[in-house]
């Protein structure tokens, strides 16, 4: 298949990274490929400059955020919460629709210092505003409640352990079942919690999973559904 990985992040390099080397066309999306390519500081996370990860998967090429949707089969959102909508715009309505939409991004709000809030939250999430604003997307939250490691290689977590998707279609909830059993994740680790309002839910798993990382020092974690199995299908 031919994904659109939208943004350049650690999030983003290594989900397309993952793709890539599952045999998939990737296009990572960014608002200026040049300015991209041209930065040589890591970012204020530390990160290093995309030019230099690009050299080591030379396979993925890099392309505006409508010229990546275009393209595509199915887009993965891996923005900054705070940019996903605007991303999403320049992405371009025509080029989402009728596609599977995964959201891996949270609403993190760091406008207060650290640790960051969530905005939207409670009563809205950053998954519904996405299908709101692209309502012909078939939008599926998934992958969000863990690190990016985690997310294409759940063996990193020792025993059983979970992941959530959330979305309106049920066909688009099947194909990313498809895709995170690629990625190694077994189907009795996946759990369907409903439609996309219950992406409310995944976002808010944040504020503890952060402060997990601060009281264990890595993150190598994730959350484990005692008695899931029993009630996945229910």
């Amino acid at each position: 298949m031919r994904y659109a990985v939208l943004g350049t992040g650690v999030v983003g390099r290594t989900v397309a990274a993952k793709l890539t080397s599952l045999g998939h066309e990737v296009v990572v999306g960014t608002r200026d490929p040049q300015a991209t390519l041209a930065r040589t500081e890591p970012d204020a996370m530390g990160t290093p400059p995309f030019a230099q990860w690009h050299q080591g998967n030379p396979g993925v090429r890099l392309a505006s955020f409508a010229d990546a949707a275009a393209t595509a089969d199915a887009v993965v959102n891996a923005t900054s919460g705070a940019g996903a909508l605007d991303a999403l715009a320049l992405a371009g309505a025509e080029n989402l629709a009728g596609k599977v939409l995964l959201d891996i991004a949270n609403p993190l709000d760091f406008s207060q210092g650290m640790p960051p809030s969530l905005d939207p939250v409670n009563t809205d999430s950053l998954g519904e505003q996405i299908q709101r604003a692209f309502p012909e997307a078939r939008v599926v939250k998934t992958l969000n409640t863990m690190n990016s490691s985690v997310m294409v290689d759940p063996a990193r977590v020792a025993g059983e352990h979970h992941v959530f998707v959330s979305g309106d279609d049920a066909d688009a909830k099947k194909a990313a079942a498809e895709l995170l059993a690629s990625f190694g994740w077994p189907a009795g680790s996946v759990i369907d919690l409903g439609d996309i309002t219950t992406a409310r839910g995944t976002e808010m798993l944040l504020p503890i999973w952060l402060r997990l990382w601060g009281a264990l020092g890595h993150t190598d974690f994730n959350f484990h559904i005692q008695g899931a199995r029993a009630r996945a299908g229910a």
